[in-house]
């Protein structure tokens, strides 16, 4: 289908890909998008694997399986790289966003002779810069929105603070922390 971004999330059950993946879908939702976020996993525990998804298009989609050849891969938790080919279908002119403070081609060995982009950042410090513990899907989610240009970047921050104020209505203090996680997430992004 044109004007169709397929993305793939891997992460661990309790990191957050599938609230990123939702996140990511009503961005592009108030964007004007058409959209399609959805988890897969069975009855997995925290710290197991799980995938998500995002299908975003200008027109409505009508395919409702999940992404075997996405154009964008996320890996939450690098240690994935050790048991999921997470590069699996990913289509050489897309990226792969990985979560380490390692060099983008030092993880290239391990993407299964994957020759498209390659990108890091290093969520784990600008989690812990910005909101004081370990919350890796806010620096994901930025970085995957600066990779792929999904959405717009500048709108989806705006889109991102309406949510976030929405979401911790209840603990009001948090919320410049994710907006400037974001905001960082997307100038730190190598690759």
């Amino acid at each position: 289908m044109k004007n169709m971004i397929e993305i793939r999330w891997h992460g661990r059950g309790g990191q957050g890909a599938k609230s990123a993946s939702q996140l990511l879908a009503d961005s592009a939702f108030f964007a004007g998008k058409y959209v399609q976020s959805f988890p897969e996993y069975g009855p997995e525990r925290g710290g197991a694997p799980i995938t998500a998804y995002n299908r975003i298009s200008d027109t409505r989609c009508n395919v409702h399986s999940n992404i075997y050849y996405p154009d964008y891969v996320v890996v939450v938790d690098e240690t994935l790289l050790h048991t999921v080919d997470v590069a699996a279908g990913l289509k050489k002119e897309g990226a792969i966003v990985i979560n380490s403070d390692k060099d983008p081609e030092e993880l290239r060995p391990l993407l299964h002779g994957y020759q498209g982009r390659v990108c890091t950042i290093d969520a784990k410090a600008l989690s812990l810069k910005h909101l004081g513990r370990y919350f890796p899907n806010s620096p994901m989610l930025a970085a995957v929105v600066e990779v792929s240009h999904c959405v717009d970047p500048e709108q989806f921050l705006k889109d991102m603070e309406t949510s976030y104020r929405h979401k911790f209505a209840t603990k009001p203090q948090v919320v410049q922390g994710n907006l400037d996680c974001l905001a960082e997430s997307m100038k730190e992004v190598r690759g």
